[in-house]
């Protein structure tokens, strides 16, 4: 990648990230929140454009993630897991579009 080029990341358990390296997005592999926390912000603060992050790593990075909610990028979208979904990441985009629109419309 350039430099001046932003980035795709995706961030939770090996599992269900790994995959994500073959589209040629960074992939960082963790289980642990105290290393996700400093993961999201070290990506944060480079030109990190989209940071995808599985949701059960995300449900104890509420503040964190928080951090960035009216910011521009990066734009942190919640995935299922390899467990499945924990409707976390449904529930953040009907939030969003609520206040956009100013109505539940999902």
């Amino acid at each position: 990648m350039h430099d001046d080029a932003y980035h795709i990341a995706v961030l939770g358990d090996p599992t269900s990230v790994l995959g994500f390296k073959a589209l040629g997005f960074d992939v960082f592999p963790t289980e642990s929140v105290e290393a996700a926390r400093e993961i999201l912000t070290a990506l944060a603060g480079r030109k990190t454009a989209v940071i995808f992050i599985t949701e059960q790593l995300a449900k104890n990075l509420g503040p964190e993630i928080d951090r960035y909610r009216d910011e521009p990028a990066p734009a942190i979208i919640l995935i299922p897991g390899r467990d499945g979904s924990l409707g976390i990441g449904m529930s953040n985009l009907k939030k969003s579009v609520e206040r956009a629109v100013g109505a539940d419309i999902l």
